[in-house]
C-alpha cells in the first residue's frame, strides 16, 4: 500500500478513537441531566421543559459521533452465519465489495444532512415543542458524525483492500 494511504488509515483510525473516548463521558452527563430532571419533577414539583429534548440532543450525537469508533473497532452489527467461518482474505474480500452499499448509503444520508442543515441554519428552524430550541446545533453534529462514519469507511475499505492482497496493514493497539 502506498504510505499515503498508511498515514490516512492511521489519522482516521486516531481521530476517530480520539473522538470516542472524548464521547463516553457525555454519556454521564446524558445521566445527570436526565437524573437532575427527575429530581425537579418528583422532589421540587418543577418539571423541567428543556430536559427530555436536551437527552435526545444529547443521545442523538453520541450515537452519531460515535459511528466512527464503533466501526473501527468492529462493533456494529453483523450476520455471522457464514462470515465467520470465512479465511481473513475472505472476509477483507467482502467486506471490500460490501462497502459500496455503505458509501452510497453515507453519501445519501450526508448529502440529505448538508441539506437539512442548511434549511435549519437559513431559516432557523426550530423544534416543535415548549421549548423550541433551534435544531441547526443538533444537525451540525449529526453531518460530522457522518463525515467521521464516512472517513473510517474508507480507511476500513483501504485495510480490507490489504488484507484480501494479503498484505494487512499494521493494526494499532491503542483500540
Amino acid at each position: 500500500m502506498p504510505s499515503v494511504l498508511i498515514r490516512y488509515v492511521r489519522l482516521v483510525d486516531a481521530l476517530n478513537r480520539t473522538v470516542g473516548r472524548v464521547l463516553i463521558w457525555t454519556i454521564f452527563v446524558f445521566l445527570v441531566l436526565l437524573l437532575y430532571a427527575s429530581f425537579s419533577r418528583t422532589v421540587l414539583r418543577v418539571p423541567l421543559v428543556w430536559s427530555v429534548e436536551t437527552a435526545q440532543f444529547l443521545l442523538a450525537a453520541y450515537f452519531l459521533l460515535g459511528g466512527g469508533w464503533s466501526l473501527k473497532a468492529d462493533a456494529h452489527v453483523r450476520m455471522d452465519l457464514l462470515y465467520a467461518r470465512w479465511s481473513p482474505r475472505t472476509r477483507a474480500f467482502a467486506d471490500s465489495l460490501t462497502a459500496f452499499c455503505l458509501f452510497f448509503y453515507l453519501a445519501v444520508m450526508l448529502l440529505g444532512g448538508i441539506s437539512s442543515t442548511h434549511y435549519a441554519i437559513v431559516y432557523d428552524q426550530r423544534n416543535y415543542s415548549a421549548w423550541a430550541p433551534p435544531l441547526a446545533p443538533i444537525k451540525i453534529v449529526m453531518v460530522i458524525g457522518l463525515v467521521l462514519i464516512f472517513l473510517q469507511a474508507t480507511a476500513l475499505f483501504v485495510r480490507d483492500l490489504a488484507r484480501w492482497r494479503g498484505r494487512p496493514l499494521p493494526e494499532d493497539d491503542a483500540a
